[in-house]
C-alpha cells in the first residue's frame, strides 16, 4: 500500500464525485453520495472500480456522477536541493 505523498509524487491527485443515485424503494426519489480518493487522471482507475463495485453490490441504481480531480503536487512545486547554507 502507497503513502499518500508516494501516490502524489506518482501523479495521483485528489478525485472528488458527487454521486446521485436512486431508492431502492422509491425510485423517484434520488439519494447523494460523497466519494474522494486518490485516483490517476484522465482514466480514474480508482473511480471506475469503486463504482462497479456499486452496480454489482448495491440495490440504489445510480442517477448521474459528477467528478473533479486536482493534482496536489505538480512539476514546478517540486525541486531538488542541491546545495546547503550554513550561517554561524
Amino acid at each position: 500500500m502507497h503513502g499518500d505523498l508516494e501516490r502524489q509524487l506518482e501523479g495521483y491527485g485528489l478525485t472528488t464525485a458527487h454521486i446521485l443515485y436512486r431508492m431502492p424503494d422509491h425510485p423517484g426519489i434520488l439519494q447523494t453520495f460523497i466519494w474522494q480518493h486518490y485516483d490517476l487522471a484522465p482514466k480514474f482507475p480508482e473511480m471506475y472500480r469503486f463504482l462497479d463495485f456499486w452496480e454489482e453490490n448495491l440495490d440504489g441504481p445510480l442517477h448521474s456522477v459528477r467528478y473533479v480531480h486536482k493534482r496536489m503536487i505538480s512539476p514546478g512545486e517540486w525541486r531538488k536541493v542541491d546545495g546547503e547554507i550554513i550561517l554561524h
